[in-house]
């Protein structure tokens, strides 16, 4: 047997490394290292709970909506303030738009170029597919950067800047929408759907949001040439490649819910097992047993949380911490949100496959057209001269906690205050689910158990097959490590 550690990653947010045991081909163990710690739940502590605002988007410069969301959240829950119509519909507004664009990243510029790489050379499907996609110099990294720029405009309208915003607050948005503002936002919404329309699917929004099962995708995409939008381009590599066969983890899958609207989200909150299960928050706890970090002996709740670096720890391999809910690895990310709320085609495909490469993939291009269909509809509703934020006074004892859906998955902030200080505040975030090493059990992750049995090639140092189950998760790594 082997060993080959795998690292730096290109294209991934922060450090990543991977260590595997490779025996007759194929991988057989694999340890997932997070080496970067970064301290934001330390620096936290002691300060005036409102500093969360500021300092908590800090933690990434790609999903900092995510994080000010979470803290707005759990400060909205200590302080007991409700939301006007108008600061939910903002709110949502300006996290979807973070969440669209990051999904569209992956897809384009982090994800499809390693498919223009020369181990591919020979398929038949290689010359158009690196024209369009080889890293620097591909045609889609353009169009759909250019794009991207005019969707950030809304962000401009609803939250003044991006990254780190700070319009976003515990009773909404401090950025009122003015009449003649509403309809720029939805000229800018028409723009990014031509974008998707033309270029990503060759289809309308509505036609790729209603595909009901495999065989619905899969009529679909020989009712026009290959090159007829990227999703079509994916499908073939996916098919020539076996990518539904690739990078399966526990199959145990949770979303947190997204988009409240009033007392519907718009997308259901739950726990998929094989079929739909409640989630039971108090269920997760977070294991310390292969972290460099200092704990107990049992895993705690993050309300109960500590995050304190113990670097010499023996037996530990990462500053990842190891989630759990009820003891169990789940997976988060766009598939488990479309799987949990019951999209149709997403829960075919994992009852065809489980969670893989190809789905994972798929799940974020369906729910790209599900929100974007959705923030059409959440400007229109937009109500010019009512109120979009609301206050209140948060007590000097205090209990929150924020819970909402980052492109990457769930996001849970939980907060205590005493004397009108921050006692502590831990952070969860999608990648430190998804890329948890071992518990106190010996039970890899999900990226540990979904690299085991990728094939490696003779010769390889950094198999390819490896960078397609990495990329599938699209880590953030500074998340993870905050």
């Amino acid at each position: 047997m082997g060993r080959l550690v795998v690292g730096p990653f290109n294209r991934v947010e922060g450090d990543l490394e991977v260590r595997l045991d490779v025996a007759d081909g194929q991988v057989r163990e694999a340890r997932v290292v997070s080496p970067l710690y970064r301290g934001f739940e330390q620096i936290l502590q002691g300060k005036d709970p409102f500093d969360a605002l500021v300092i908590v988007p800090r933690i990434c410069g790609i999903c900092s909506v995510s994080q000010s969301v979470a803290a707005a959240s759990a400060l909205a829950r200590a302080q007991g303030v409700l939301m006007p119509p108008n600061g939910e519909l903002a709110v949502n507004l300006i996290l979807a738009c973070e969440n669209l664009a990051d999904h569209l990243t992956h897809f384009y510029l982090f994800f499809m170029p390693d498919f223009a790489r020369e181990v591919y050379a020979d398929a038949p499907w290689f010359p158009p597919l690196a024209e369009r996609f080889r890293a620097g110099t591909g045609s889609a990294a353009q169009e759909f950067t250019a794009a991207r720029a005019r969707l950030q405009h809304l962000m401009g309208f609803l939250a003044g800047k991006w990254p780190h915003s700070l319009s976003l607050q515990p009773g909404g948005s401090t950025r009122a929408v003015q009449p003649q503002e509403r309809m720029r936002l939805l000229m800018i919404l028409a723009g990014f759907r031509r974008f998707l329309e033309a270029h990503t699917f060759g289809d309308r929004l509505e036609a790729i949001a209603a595909l009901p099962d495999r065989q619905a995708l899969a009529e679909w995409r020989v009712r026009a040439p290959s090159a007829t939008g990227d999703l079509r381009r994916f499908l073939e590599v996916a098919d020539a490649l076996g990518l539904d066969r690739l990078g399966r983890a526990t199959d145990r899958f949770m979303s947190y819910g997204a988009f409240p609207l009033g007392d519907a989200p718009l997308f259901r909150r739950g726990l998929w097992s094989g079929g739909p299960l409640d989630l039971n928050l108090d269920a997760i706890t977070e294991d310390l047993s292969h972290s460099w970090m200092l704990g107990g002996p049992e895993p705690l709740h993050p309300s109960a949380g500590t995050t304190l670096p113990l670097a010499e720890k023996e037996g530990a391999y990462t500053w990842c911490k190891a989630p759990r809910l009820d003891g169990q690895v789940v997976e988060v990310g766009a598939l488990a949100r479309q799987l949990v709320d019951g999209q149709p085609l997403v829960r075919d495909l994992v009852a065809h496959s489980g969670g893989n490469v190809a789905n994972r993939v798929i799940a974020r291009l369906v729910e790209s057209a599900r929100l974007l269909i959705a923030m059409e509809a959440w400007v229109r509703e937009l109500r010019p001269g009512d109120p979009f934020c609301a206050s209140a006074v948060l007590p000097d004892e205090a209990l929150g906690v924020g819970l909402v859906e980052a492109a990457r998955g769930s996001l849970g902030h939980w907060l205590r205050v005493r004397n009108g200080r921050i006692l502590n505040y831990q952070i969860v975030a999608p990648t430190t689910w998804n890329f948890s090493p071992r518990d106190r059990q010996g039970v890899p992750g999900p990226l540990e158990q979904a690299l085991v049995g990728a094939p490696v090639r003779e010769g390889e140092r950094t198999p390819v097959s490896v960078q397609h189950i990495v990329r599938s998760f699209d880590p953030c790594m500074v998340c993870t490590v905050h």
